[in-house]
């Protein structure tokens, strides 16, 4: 499973961890997928898989100037491929025992809470700005990261807590920045995402 996965995937940290290695990855990087999905919802989408990121892993390679906003064309998009329940299971049990940062993960203290979904929406567009690049909905947000309306399904809320306060621990070159926000304000936006998966 490891050499299926690494055709596409780095499963292991990248030697280089540069901009332009970002820029021209054909997928995602998985080397610390077990520190970060939830392991029903990984099984589950490999055999149905829906497209998370809307501009492909890199936006810069898709998207084309459109009237009023930028656009992706869906025939330049690669799809995953559709695994059996037998290939799903054998992928994700894989995919689990990666875990370099386990450290990160550890050191998280999140209590869900719950947020009022005007005051989250003002936060997460407005005051913070996350839908310049996130969809909060299908059409509506932008296109450069992954979508956040499944967010809370398919991943732990301690790596998304732990990503909000500071990606570049996990991901050096990443492009989502690093806010320097307080742990009230990250449990804002990790409320309001377990909110939306909610809705």
């Amino acid at each position: 499973m490891q050499q299926e996965c690494s055709q596409c995937h780095a499963v292991s940290t990248p030697e280089e961890l540069t901009a332009e290695r970002i820029r021209t990855r054909v997928a995602p990087d998985l080397y610390y997928a077990g520190n970060k999905f939830r392991r029903e919802w990984l099984e589950a989408w490999l055999q149905a898989p829906k497209r998370i990121r809307p501009a492909g892993t890199f936006f810069g390679q898709h998207v084309v100037a459109g009237d009023e906003r930028d656009i992706v064309p869906v025939e330049s998009l690669p799809d995953h491929p559709v695994y059996s329940a037998e290939q799903a299971k054998a992928a994700t049990e894989y995919l689990m025992t990666l875990r370099p940062h386990d450290n990160l993960v550890d050191a998280v203290t999140y209590e869900p809470g719950s947020i009022a979904a005007m005051i989250g929406k003002m936060n997460f567009n407005k005051f913070k700005g996350c839908n310049a690049c996130h969809e909060t909905e299908p059409g509506l947000g932008g296109l450069s990261g992954p979508e956040v309306y499944t967010a809370f399904e398919r991943v732990t809320p301690e790596f998304l807590f732990s990503y909000i306060q500071n990606p570049q621990a996990w991901a050096p070159k990443t492009f989502m920045p690093n806010a320097h926000l307080n742990d009230e304000e990250v449990a804002k936006l990790v409320n309001y995402l377990k909110r939306l998966s909610e809705d």
